[in-house]
């Protein structure tokens, strides 16, 4: 039966609530066929490809108090840090040396970056490395500074829209925080021509198959070059910090699912699928994942970018075990490839 669902989904590149239950009701040697499927979609557009990001972490200040987040900004326990402009150029040149030809920026929602402040990085960066992409996740911002960062040389951004569904986001969010704002955000980036990414956490708190149905489907029809998903990971200072943690299961079968959705995304086996499990990554590929994203932050702020704990930071997950990455990869069928790895998705 579970066959039947698998080529309804890959055929008609959709799928029903009810076929979403059955999939996640689904025992681990049932789902097998799923994983097959993505693997072999995957395969097919983009060969036995892995892509890397090297992943610079620049602040971890934030206005917003996301009730899941380590960095929200009533946690007085966070070690605050910023890295200058000479830091992030630093970062750069220390990927670029690695074989690294995207940079994914991100930071909590910090306004001492501002506008004209995130220009003259993203202008640097497209100087000293025109053959490279750059990546912004950086948050809410408006029209105007999305256009400003697109013609200094941005070319992709991640913003996870985090629920479809707004009664589910607002209870991941404090008042003042706006699901339309964020529809809007992530309209306009499509608008300007970015490569967009959205995304969500597998297992945040009242998260429903029901929601989990309007997330995919939101997905389909925002059709973004890029979904950043992974299981949900409690930290302790914030109001979630008892929750239990995602599925990897369900995180796995997502990641299927979406891989069949929309065949060309690029699909990150996130860091959190590592900190879940220690085999995490591997598993994300083996799911139908395509990306992986070293972090290439300075050392010693790694740990005080704590979006959840238990955080992984280290070996493999670091750029600088680069190559025990490739080793990992090389064990699985595929191969670490040094080039901007652009999305297929028109």
């Amino acid at each position: 039966m579970l066959e039947t669902i698998v080529n309804q989904i890959q055929t008609t590149r959709d799928i029903t609530k009810e076929q979403l239950n059955i999939v996640l009701s689904a025992s681990e040697e049932e789902v097998s066929c799923l994983y097959q499927a993505a693997r072999e979609v995957s395969q097919k557009v983009y060969g036995n490809r892995i892509y890397i990001r090297g992943l610079i972490e620049f602040s971890n200040y934030c206005k917003n108090n996301c009730y899941y987040c380590g960095i929200r900004l009533d946690n007085p326990k966070v070690c605050r840090f910023r890295l200058s402009q000479e830091e992030i150029l630093s970062c750069c040149k220390k990927g670029y040396a690695l074989g690294f030809r995207t940079f994914v920026l991100q930071s909590g929602e910090d306004g001492y970056y501002s506008d004209d402040r995130m220009v003259s990085i993203i202008q640097e960066i497209r100087k000293n490395y025109p053959d490279c992409a750059i990546t912004l996740s950086i948050g809410e911002r408006s029209k105007e500074a999305y256009e400003r960062f697109y013609q200094a040389g941005a070319n992709r951004y991640l913003l996870r829209h985090e629920a479809a569904n707004k009664a589910h986001y607002q209870s991941l969010h404090p008042e003042g925080m706006s699901w339309e704002n964020r529809m809007e955000c992530l309209k306009h980036l499509k608008d300007i021509g970015y490569q967009v990414g959205c995304g969500f956490m597998v297992g945040s708190p009242k998260q429903t198959v029901d929601t989990l149905y309007e997330d995919l489907q939101f997905i389909r029809k925002l059709h973004p070059h890029m979904v950043g998903i992974g299981p949900f990971m409690p930290q302790k200072d914030t109001p979630f910090g008892q929750e239990a943690a995602g599925s990897l299961s369900r995180t796995l079968r997502l990641l299927s699912i979406l891989r069949l959705l929309i065949p060309e995304l690029l699909l990150p086996a996130t860091t959190a699928l590592g900190s879940l499990d220690p085999k995490g990554r591997s598993l994300g590929i083996l799911s139908g994942a395509n990306v992986v994203m070293p972090n290439l932050s300075p050392e010693d702020v790694r740990d005080k970018y704590a979006l959840y704990d238990n955080k992984k930071s280290i070996a493999a997950e670091a750029a600088e075990g680069l190559e025990e990455l490739r080793q990992e990869v090389q064990a699985l069928g595929y191969c670490v490839v040094e080039d901007r790895g652009d999305s297929l998705v028109e």
